[in-house]
């Protein structure tokens, strides 16, 4: 334990925003029709939209009116900005491109006008959700037919800018699934083999008629929802379900604005068998968006306890724990150990 009581002089460190990084919170776009300033200055207040869009988990604002005047402060807390070219497939084959203005603003600068309005916070540990969609159109059903890959890729798009990470399923050299179809036609999520803190979302699409009639089954964190869409666009219809779900899931994780703040939290981990496994734990719970700081209480051989300062109440603290891969919580104990 010398080398842990060495380490433990330097643990009240701020915690680092790992999982926010990756998804890219703090990164907004808008469609422009120019690289000209501007359309950059019309399109800023947009890009920062989207980036509380993805903050929040809202799909809208229509219930804070204080958040569109708020987003004219847009390009004074811009950090950089470039453009990308967007290409998008078409049912009929044919391709088009949109130029997106791609708008980094200065995350703490986000964070504060976000309290300031009172927004929910959406936590930025987002396990992906796994994606199936299979396609009746009156001849067969099949997963993901090709003929449709311009919708799968609309989709995608609609995740990415809600913040919501997904995962597809990769077919076989044969084109090939490893889940039957008629299994996912049910939408019997829990065969799936889903864990605590990870979703997936089953649309069955049926064409009947002119109309594609969507039944959407999703599953996140032991809460399960079925929900339809129509339209006489199939990716009208995939993509409105797939706001549908980005909406679920969200709320699901979203801390309301009266419950942040400040809080202390102690929390105890046993299982430790060395420096190793003390730095894992502190990294692991330095880089929870739920955490601001961490410090230690006490050290033993084997168990460690740390004093959190917490940005929200406990109970959200516990609920990522329970959904992580490294701590387990022990009923019997009142603590928690490291899992291998």
């Amino acid at each position: 334990m010398g080398k842990i009581l060495l380490i433990l002089l330097l643990a009240w460190l701020p915690a680092a925003g790992i999982q926010a990084a990756a998804i890219d919170i703090y990164t907004g776009e808008a469609a422009v029709e120019s690289k000209e300033a501007g359309e950059r200055r019309r399109a800023l207040p947009l890009a920062l939209n989207n980036v509380l869009q993805k903050l929040s988990g809202l799909r809208s604002f229509e219930e804070y009116p204080l958040v569109e005047p708020a987003l004219g402060t847009a390009s004074s807390i811009l950090v950089s900005f470039y453009y990308r070219n967007v290409k998008t497939a078409f049912a009929d084959g044919s391709e088009g491109e949109q130029l997106r203005l791609v708008a980094k603003f200065s995350e703490h600068s986000v964070d504060e006008l976000a309290r300031t309005l009172q927004l929910p916070l959406w936590q930025t540990e987002r396990d992906p959700t796994d994606i199936w969609v299979v396609v009746d159109n009156g001849l067969d059903r099949r997963i993901m037919p090709m003929e449709f890959a311009y919708t799968w890729e609309a989709m995608s798009d609609v995740a990415a800018s809600r913040g919501f990470p997904v995962n597809w399923p990769e077919a076989d050299e044969e084109g090939r699934y490893l889940i039957d179809a008629q299994l996912l036609w049910g939408g019997y999520t829990e065969d799936l083999g889903i864990g605590h803190g990870s979703s997936a979302l089953i649309a069955a699409a049926r064409r009947e008629g002119l109309e594609w009639n969507v039944r959407s089954n999703l599953t996140y964190n032991s809460q399960n929802w079925t929900w339809r869409t129509q339209d006489t666009d199939l990716q009208a219809a995939l993509t409105q379900s797939m706001q549908e779900a980005v909406d679920l899931v969200a709320a699901a994780n979203t801390i309301a604005a009266s419950d942040l703040g400040t809080w202390e939290h102690e929390l105890t981990v046993t299982g430790l068998g060395g420096t190793g496994d003390y730095e894992r734990c502190l990294a692991y719970l330095q880089q929870l968006s739920v955490v601001n700081q961490v410090a230690v209480v006490s050290a033993q051989p084997g168990n460690v306890t740390f004093r959190l300062e917490l940005n929200a109440l406990p109970q959200y603290l516990e609920e990522t724990l329970l959904g992580g891969r490294y701590l387990e919580f022990d009923e019997d104990e009142l603590n928690y150990s490291l899992l291998q």
